[in-house]
């Protein structure tokens, strides 16, 4: 075995996955990208592309971390990895919003902080816990009251609420959405006891029938569940935004006061709200910090942060820098096999024609942009995968956003997403404070500060009902394909952005070349590229 500490990171729950810190590199992937099914538990697939592409063996690694959600796992769970030759005694568990934290600090770039966790549910109805942590590691500070179920606390209630909209509990980002088109003030009645920073919700179920008897005890009338459509869900997702929002800010500040701490790292379901991050970061001056993977996505990675810390003392310090692409580069001769649609290439249906012509491109960022500026939907490939949910151009979908009826055409023909969900902006890191109300770097598309009025109407695409959007900041240090393509297009057109989605239609955000030429053939997408070289540009069939 090598000296140099290497970890595994495993989550049971759902958005399993893997991650492997060797050293200073992670590699780290989410088995939905592999296994094509969306939020899917499991790691078995993630952890063989892991260690494959850290070109490592089982008997290399130090240690392995495991967590889930709900009861704890019991003492000597070894997730069957015994019996392919890993020694039991490395392998452990750690809490789930301890895992949680340990991502947020350890992917920041600050040496102590305040750190907040909210989701739906970690580990024994914990759904808010708040740790100070610096170089030395993590003390528990705080969180919801022992014995308060997991229907009181906040990402539980917003998880009802979508689930009475009509959506899927994984989901919550509709509830945000539709938010805009809704009056916060049409229901007057706290959703929210928060004291301190306990939080007390007033459900006492989870899910769409907790919010149900809870209207019925209040005399509030919701409207009709699953019916998103109509007006008073309109209200009622505003309403429930407006409640997050508040209770978020009040323990935040509660939390800063009482900690003398200015820095602040958010995880956990919650904190993909970036309209809610936005409104912690205006409200109480906090320097915030999301790491991307914020959701469970993460935790296979803050589990193996935290493995790190266990085999050598020391708190990891990993921090970003304005990348969450943790997946493995391909080769020039996978995608040309991908291309070919050849067997070899992984691709699981083969056609008797191949619906589009591709070539070698000596600048790829620029065709792309001449491409897009012509009104075209391209599909995006550059290096390795993301891990959170965001695309942020290594995997994406990208298009002119001068126009909104790009966002009309994009759902018809790619996405088929409902109407009110925003597509986001990504912009020249050095051009984001003329075109947005933005002030700092927001790599990571997890905040929503207002586009400027004066450019909204060349911003159609991307400016959310509120006037809103859900920036990414591009640096050329860090996407240097990406932001090329950017500036060739500000150069055509005037605007330094770029309408960013995640590649994909329904199915997960594609990972191998074989997934891209798979999603561009059986989608309305006009145009392919490759950032190393290779563009398909669909022909007529």
């Amino acid at each position: 075995m090598s000296d140099m500490p290497i970890a595994v990171g495993l989550n049971l729950g759902h958005d399993g996955g893997c991650a492997i810190i060797a050293g200073d590199r992670i590699v780290a992937i989410a088995e939905e990208r592999l296994n094509r099914t969306r939020y899917s538990g499991g790691w078995q697939a993630a952890l063989a592309y892991c260690l494959d592409a850290a070109d490592l063996s089982l008997a290399d690694v130090g240690i392995v971390v495991f967590s889930c959600v709900g009861p704890r796992l019991e003492d000597g769970f070894t997730g069957g990895l015994d019996r392919y030759g890993v020694d039991a005694r490395r392998i452990v568990s750690v809490d789930h919003h301890v895992s949680h934290a340990y991502g947020a600090f350890c992917l920041s770039d600050a040496d102590e902080a305040l750190v907040v966790i909210a989701d739906g549910s970690g580990n024994d109805h914990q759904t808010e816990s708040y740790f100070l942590a610096d170089r030395t590691g993590l003390t528990r500070v705080g969180g919801n009251r022992a014995g308060r179920t997991r229907a009181g606390g906040i990402g539980a209630t917003y998880e009802a609420v979508t689930n009475w909209l009509g959506f899927d509990g994984q989901e919550s980002g509709k509830t945000m959405a539709l938010a805009s088109y809704g009056d916060t003030k049409a229901i007057d009645l706290p959703l929210f006891d928060v004291i301190g920073a306990q939080v007390e919700g007033r459900l006492e179920r989870t899910h769409d029938r907790g919010l149900a008897e809870f209207a019925a005890a209040a005399g509030l009338d919701l409207g009709r569940p699953y019916a998103w459509t109509e007006p008073r869900a309109h209200d009622l997702a505003a309403w429930a935004q407006a409640q997050t929002e508040d209770a978020l800010a009040g323990i935040v500040t509660h939390l800063m006061a009482e900690h003398r701490q200015t820095v602040v790292c958010f995880a956990g379901g919650v904190a993909m709200n970036c309209v809610a991050n936005e409104a912690i970061r205006q409200r109480t001056g906090a320097d915030l910090f999301v790491p991307p993977p914020a959701s469970d996505r993460g935790q296979a990675l803050g589990n193996a942060l935290h493995g790190i810390h266990r085999l050598t003392g020391r708190m990891p310090g990993m921090p970003l820098a304005g990348r969450d692409s943790f997946g493995r580069a391909y080769t020039d001769d996978e995608i040309h096999l991908a291309l070919r649609r050849h067997p070899s290439s992984g691709l699981t249906e083969r056609h008797p024609h191949r619906p589009f012509a591709y070539r070698r491109e000596s600048d790829p960022a620029t065709a792309a942009a001449e491409l897009i500026a012509q009104g075209k939907l391209i599909g995006w490939f550059d290096g390795g995968s993301e891990l959170g949910a965001r695309a942020l151009g290594s995997r994406s979908i990208l298009a002119d956003p001068r126009q909104a009826a790009t966002r009309d055409v994009l759902n018809t023909r790619v996405k088929h997403r409902e109407f009110f969900r925003p597509f986001a902006p990504a912009v020249l890191a050095e051009r984001a404070g003329t075109w947005f109300e933005i002030d700092r770097a927001s790599p990571y598309m997890l905040f929503a500060p207002q586009v400027r009025a004066q450019h909204r109407d060349r911003l159609a695409a991307v400016t959310h009902v509120d006037g809103s959007a859900r920036v990414q900041t591009v640096d050329q240090a860090v996407h240097p394909a990406f932001h090329r393509l950017i500036t060739r297009f500000g150069d055509l057109t005037g605007v330094p952005a770029v309408l960013n989605t995640s590649f994909n239609d329904t199915e997960p955000i594609v990972e191998t070349p074989a997934h891209a030429v798979a999603t561009f053939c059986h989608t309305d997408l006009d145009a392919l590229v490759f950032s190393n070289g290779f563009v398909a540009v669909k022909t007529d069939v």
